[in-house]
């Protein structure tokens, strides 16, 4: 019987150190073309050689047969590497913290051993039809000049912030807590909201608070309400926003800001879903998701004896990562495009656009304040400008820093696309213009085009 396979067919990526499994595997999948590795080194080189869209890994990887620490560690480098590719991974060790673990760290889906290759093959080929739907949207984003509108109206672009999207997307209509962490600015409210949207509890009230912008003092009121002549100025019961988010949502944002006796007092909530209110004797039934958001380190904070070990766990069943704008490629520049619009609008209706030099600058910085910066950046140039294109002067940026690629030829395509949309921007998509500034001729500028999928 022959095994031949037809020309140009996807690529499926098996990580399994077990032989027998990985024949089975191997001749599993007819519509694939499929790459095997048995451990860490051989992984990620036919990750760099190959570029799969589509990965099945096994967690008890040598030197960690029975554990899964090998497993997490190549799973950590192929999202860094490839974060848009849909990972699924497969364990026997401890199915639902190994399955919330693989989900947090970008993880497509999990499967629990022993395998059975036709119900694997049904998800594998589900992957792979998510996959070219997001690699269709992203082309059809880059023809439009805009990027992918995802949860909670976030506009992106990058897979790296897709990536995130999606997994909160996944664990919304669960129980489990999630905790979002990210440097100021990321976009980690927006986040929540979107997690909120997405959830059960949709139809009920989205409450936030910033735990760092209330003082010590009043923060417990804040959180869980008083009773009217419970201290002095308590003139009216007042509800706290736990008990106002009931059948809703709660986003602690700046949780690591909690002190250590109201860390106690949130705990014994998370543990018995009731409160009482400062002053009061009632215990009141509180039904709320709980969504945390911090940019600080916890695990340092509890090594430190400022935050509790226990309500981390409480807190962070899944944690979610988000990147700073300056590691989400082409983002900033969309973003940008979006707030002048905005504030173009509101402000100075004689600004159209960005110039040349303030989108290599807007592309090349590293956006150390995230999209906030951002946003406070274009603002204030759109204010400033005095002509109708803003420019690099006017955004007050410097030059930026290079970027980890996957290999040689993705280190290519970069360059090659970073230089013409510089280009087209510099003659304002003119392609005659375009092609004489890069010194090609306007048929292999159109084919550049064509093969990037950019805008002409």
């Amino acid at each position: 019987m022959s095994h031949d396979k037809p020309a140009n067919l996807p690529k499926l990526l098996v990580v399994e150190d077990d032989e027998g499994l990985q024949a089975q595997l191997k001749w599993a999948y007819d519509d694939f073309e499929v790459v095997l590795a048995g451990d860490r080194a051989s992984a990620i080189a036919a990750l760099r050689a190959e570029e799969p869209a589509v990965i099945t890994l096994d967690l008890g990887l040598p030197p960690d047969p029975d554990g899964t620490s090998e497993g997490f560690a190549v799973l950590d480098e192929i999202m860094a590497l490839k974060p848009d590719a849909k990972v699924i991974v497969a364990s026997g060790h401890g199915a639902r913290e190994s399955a919330l673990q693989a989900i947090e760290r970008g993880a497509y889906d999990f499967y629990q051993k022993p395998i059975d290759i036709e119900q694997l093959g049904l998800i594998v080929r589900r992957a792979l039809q998510l996959h070219q739907i997001e690699q269709e949207n992203r082309a059809l984003a880059a023809r439009a000049g805009e990027g992918n509108r995802v949860l909670g109206g976030m506009i992106t672009a990058a897979p790296e912030m897709v990536r995130v999207a999606r997994t909160i997307e996944r664990v919304a209509n669960t129980n489990v807590s999630v905790m979002l962490l990210g440097a100021s600015g990321t976009g980690k409210e927006l986040l929540a909201r979107g997690l909120h949207d997405a959830s059960a509890q949709r139809g009920g009230s989205f409450v936030a608070i910033n735990c760092a912008a209330i003082p010590e003092t009043l923060l417990e009121s804040e959180l869980f309400g008083h009773e009217k002549g419970a201290f002095t100025g308590a003139v009216k019961t007042t509800e706290g926003k736990i008990e106002l988010a009931h059948g809703g949502t709660l986003f602690l944002d700046e949780v690591g800001d909690i002190p250590l006796p109201l860390q106690v007092k949130l705990l014994r909530f998370l543990q018995e879903r009731t409160i009482e209110r400062i002053g009061g004797r009632k215990l009141i039934e509180v039904d709320t998701r709980i969504v945390c958001a911090t940019h600080q380190n916890l695990e340092a904070m509890i090594a430190e004896g400022r935050f509790r070990e226990d309500l981390f766990y409480r807190l962070a069943e899944v944690v979610v990562k988000i990147p700073g704008l300056a590691d989400r490629p082409g983002d900033a520049v969309l973003l940008a495009k979006v707030f002048l619009k905005r504030f173009a609008r509101e402000m100075n209706p004689q600004v159209t656009g960005f110039a040349p030099d303030a989108l290599a600058a807007i592309d090349g910085w590293r956006w150390p304040g995230n999209v906030r910066e951002l946003e406070n950046r274009v603002k204030r140039a759109v204010i400033m400008a005095d002509g109708k294109l803003v420019s690099a002067d006017d955004l007050d940026l410097g030059p930026g820093e290079g970027e980890d690629v996957l290999n040689l030829k993705c280190a290519r395509e970069r360059a090659d696309r970073k230089v013409i949309r510089h280009a087209l921007a510099r003659c304002e998509g003119n392609i005659s213009g375009t092609a004489r500034l890069l010194g090609i001729s306007r048929p292999t500028l159109y084919d550049l085009l064509k093969q990037y999928d950019l805008q002409s």
